[in-house]
C-alpha cells in the first residue's frame, strides 16, 4: 500500500474487494458474500488459489467434489438467505469450468445471486494453445467460457489487469439487484490473476449495496384497486417473490382481511401457511383440487412474485373464465407485463401493505370465500388419505407416506430439499405448510436439476445452522450427484438424506405411460436374458413389469455409507419415523434409505401438462394418448384481454 493506492495482484484485489461487500434492506446490514467454493486447478490455482490463501480468515474458501454441485451450494444458500447473501465459486479453466454452465442456468433462472469466477486461457496467448484451451477457427477470442454467455445475467472477460475495478462494481450491482439477480460470471485469464494492479484504496473498503423496496405507481394501484373491488372470483397466486421479500405477514394480512383465496407455485410453496382458512395449497399442473377448481373460475387473478411458469398456469389450462384479467405484482417488469396483466411494479411487501390499506374494508364475495373454505377443507382429507396409504404393518411404503413422516418431522422450523423426478409434485400438492416465514419449503423448479438435492440441502444448512435439513432423493437424481456427501461430511454439516429407491426414473416412468410409452428407458432393471439392448417395459395397464426384471445390483446405501456417511434401511414406515426421530441427534449428516412401490402415483387433481404425443404410431396406446392430448390442448388460450 502506498498512498491512496494498493498494490495486489488481480486476484488479490478482487478476493478482498469481495470480503468487505455489505447489503442493507430495511436498516439490517449484513455481509453479503460467506466465502468461496472451489476446485483448484492450473487455471486458477496459482492466481486466486494465494488469494484466497492469504484471505482465508476474511473470506473462507471450502474445496468441494464437482464444480456443477458446488453451484448448487450456493444457489441452496442464497435462496435460504433471501437472496441478500451469496457464495462465489471459483474453477480451473476446461472441464471445471463449463461443469458451472448448468449451476449458471439454476441460478439465472430461479433469480438467485452467484458469482463465478472460472480461470481463462493466457490474455497473452503466449503459450497458445494452452491445456484445455479450446480453438475456434472462426474466433480468436473465444474459449469454453463463452459457453456461460447465455445463461448469466452478466459476463466479463478481465483480458487486462484494470478491468478488474469496474468489472467488479458491476457484478456488485447485478447480484444485490431483486428484478436482475443470476449467475455472474467473470472469466479470469490465468496469467491476468498473478499480474500487478495498482487500485485505489476505496476499492477495497467496506461497501454497502441498498436492497431498496420499490413501491408501486400510485396510479397502478388504483386501477388494481378498481379491479379487485370490482371482481366476483378474485384469486391470488403467490410466488417466490413473496417469501424473497419477507412479505408472508402482509400477505397474510390481505387475506384475512379481505377472504381472497391464495394458490402458491412451487417457489412460493408455504408463503401462506396450510392452516389459514385461505390457503389452497399448490397451484397450476401440480396444483391441488382446491386451487384447480378455483382457478377455473377465477375472474380476477392476481400474481404476486410470480414469472408465470408453464407449470404454473398448467400449460395455460388454468384459468377458464372468458374475461380473466391479471394483476401482476412483480420488482422485474418483463414478468408483470405478462398474460397482458396489469403492471404493479415493485416490491412485494410494499405493495401487499399498500394494497391492504387502499382496498380498506373490502371483503371478497361471501359465497366465494366459503368455497374456498370448502375446497380447502375437502382437500385436508384428501392429503390425509393419500399420506395415510401404506401406515399398516405389512403395506409396501408409498412415496406419499414418506414425504408425510418427514413433513412431521420437520415440524415448524425444518426445510425439505427437493429438485426433480415424481417428488416435486408430491411435495407440492401434499407437503403441510408450517413455517409463518415460509421457509420450510425448499423445491428447486424453476430449472427442476437433478442432483441439486444434496448439494443445495448443504446451501441450506450453511445458511440456516440452526434448522434441521431434509434433502429428498430420489435414486435416479442421488446417482447424478453423490460426490457432495463427502463435502457434507468435510463440514460436518447436519442434514438428513431420505434416498427414496423406485429403481429408476419414475416420474419420466408414469410420463412415459400416459403417452403411450410403456415406461421405455426408464427402469434400472437388468434386461431379459441379459441383452443391455433389450426394453425393460411396463404393461399395458402400468402398474407392473411386462416381464419380471431384477432390480439391478447396484446398493445404494452402502455406497452412501462408503462415503462416510451413516446410513438406515427403513423397511417400514414406523421405521422411517424412528429413523427420522433418530437422526435429529446426529452431529454430521446421516441418511436413511427406504424402498418405496414404483406405481403408487398420486393424482393430478384436474390439471394437464402440454406433453405432445406422437401423432402417429402403431401402438394403439400411443393413438389413445395422442386423442386425449388432442381434446386436452382445445382448453389452452391466450391471456389477451387487458386489464
Amino acid at each position: 500500500m502506498s498512498g491512496d493506492r494498493a498494490r495486489l495482484t488481480v486476484a488479490q484485489a478482487l478476493v478482498r474487494f469481495l470480503a468487505v461487500q455489505h447489503v442493507e434492506r430495511d436498516g439490517v446490514r449484513t455481509p453479503f458474500f460467506a466465502g468461496c467454493l472451489g476446485i483448484f486447478g492450473h487455471g486458477n490455482v496459482a492466481g486466486l488459489g494465494e488469494a484466497l490463501y492469504a484471505s482465508r480468515h476474511d473470506f473462507p474458501y471450502i474445496p468441494g467434489r464437482n464444480e456443477q454441485a458446488l453451484a448448487h451450494i450456493a444457489c441452496g444458500y442464497a435462496r435460504q438467505r433471501d437472496r441478500l447473501g451469496a457464495y462465489a465459486v471459483t474453477t480451473s479453466v476446461g472441464p471445471g469450468a463449463t461443469n458451472l454452465v448448468t449451476g449458471a442456468a439454476l441460478a439465472t433462472i430461479n433469480r438467485l445471486p452467484l458469482l463465478l469466477l472460472p480461470g481463462d486461457t493466457f490474455a497473452t496467448r503466449a503459450p497458445h494453445p494452452v491445456l484445455q484451451g479450446l480453438e475456434a477457427e472462426h474466433d480468436g477470442t473465444a474459449s469454453v467460457n463463452d459457453a456461460l454467455r447465455p445463461v448469466s445475467r452478466y459476463f466479463d472477460r478481465i483480458a487486462r489487469p484494470e478491468q478488474i475495478v469496474p468489472a467488479a462494481l458491476e457484478a456488485m450491482r447485478v447480484l444485490t439487484d431483486p428484478a436482475q439477480t443470476g449467475a455472474v460470471t467473470l472469466a479470469l485469464p490465468q496469467d491476468v490473476q498473478a499480474e500487478v494492479v495498482e487500485v485505489d484504496a476505496a476499492f477495497l473498503e467496506p461497501r454497502t449495496w441498498l436492497v431498496q423496496r420499490q413501491p408501486p405507481a400510485p396510479e397502478g394501484l388504483a386501477r388494481a384497486v378498481q379491479l379487485i373491488a370490482g371482481a366476483r372470483r378474485p384469486l391470488i397466486v403467490a410466488g417466490g417473490g413473496v417469501i424473497y421479500s419477507r412479505a408472508c405477514e402482509a400477505l397474510r394480512a390481505l387475506v384475512t382481511a379481505t377472504g381472497i383465496p391464495v394458490g402458491e407455485t412451487h417457489a412460493g410453496r408455504g408463503a401462506l401457511p396450510s392452516d389459514h382458512v385461505g390457503a389452497l395449497g399448490a397451484i397450476g399442473a401440480t396444483g391441488t383440487a382446491a386451487a384447480n377448481r378455483l382457478a377455473r373460475e377465477a375472474d380476477l387473478v392476481i400474481g404476486i412474485g410470480t414469472r408465470w411458469s408453464d407449470f404454473t398456469t398448467a400449460s395455460k389450462t388454468a384459468f377458464q373464465d372468458a374475461g380473466v384479467r391479471f394483476v401482476n405484482v412483480n420488482v422485474c417488469a418483463f414478468d408483470a407485463a405478462k398474460h397482458s396483466g396489469l403492471q404493479l411494479v415493485g416490491d412485494a411487501r410494499v405493495t401487499l401493505e399498500a394494497l391492504a390499506a387502499a382496498l380498506g374494508a373490502h371483503t371478497a364475495d361471501p359465497e366465494w370465500t366459503a368455497r374456498a373454505e370448502a375446497e380447502r377443507a375437502a382437500w385436508g382429507q384428501e392429503v390425509a388419505r393419500v399420506v395415510g396409504v401404506g401406515d399398516g404393518p405389512d403395506a409396501p411404503l408409498t412415496q406419499a407416506a414418506v414425504i408425510g413422516a418427514v413433513n412431521d418431522a420437520a415440524g415448524a422450523t425444518g426445510v425439505v430439499v427437493q429438485a426433480a423426478g415424481s417428488l416435486p409434485g408430491d411435495l407440492h400438492k401434499l407437503w403441510v405448510a408450517r413455517d409463518p416465514a415460509g421457509k420450510g419449503y425448499h423445491v428447486e423448479y424453476g430449472y427442476s436439476c437433478m442432483g441439486y438435492e444434496l448439494p443445495g440441502a448443504i446451501g441450506v444448512k450453511l445458511a440456516a445452522p440452526e434448522r434441521e435439513v431434509y434433502a429428498l432423493v430420489g435414486d435416479g437424481s442421488y446417482l447424478m450427484s453423490p460426490g457432495e456427501l463427502a463435502t457434507a461430511v468435510a463440514l460436518r454439516a447436519r442434514i438428513v438424506v431420505v434416498l427414496i429407491q423406485n429403481h429408476g426414473y419414475a416420474s419420466i416412468g408414469a410420463l412415459s405411460r400416459s403417452v403411450g410409452g410403456a415406461g421405455f428407458g426408464t427402469h434400472h432393471r437388468v434386461p431379459e436374458g441379459g441383452d443391455a439392448t433389450a426394453p425393460v417395459l411396463d404393461d399395458a395397464a402400468g402398474d407392473a413389469l411386462a416381464a419380471p426384471a431384477p432390480a439391478l445390483p447396484v446398493d445404494l446405501a452402502a455406497n452412501v455409507a462408503s462415503l462416510g456417511v451413516p446410513v438406515t434401511r427403513a423397511g417400514s414406515l414406523g421405521e422411517l419415523r424412528a429413523a427420522l426421530a433418530a437422526a435429529r441427534g446426529a452431529d454430521g449428516p446421516v441418511a436413511i434409505h427406504v424402498e418405496v412401490d414404483r406405481f403408487h402415483t398420486v393424482g393430478g387433481y384436474e390439471s394437464w401438462w402440454d406433453v405432445p404425443v406422437a401423432a402417429v404410431s402403431d401402438r394403439p396406446e400411443v393413438v389413445a394418448a395422442r386423442a386425449r392430448y388432442e381434446r386436452e390442448r382445445e382448453r389452452q388460450r391466450a391471456y389477451l384481454r387487458p386489464a
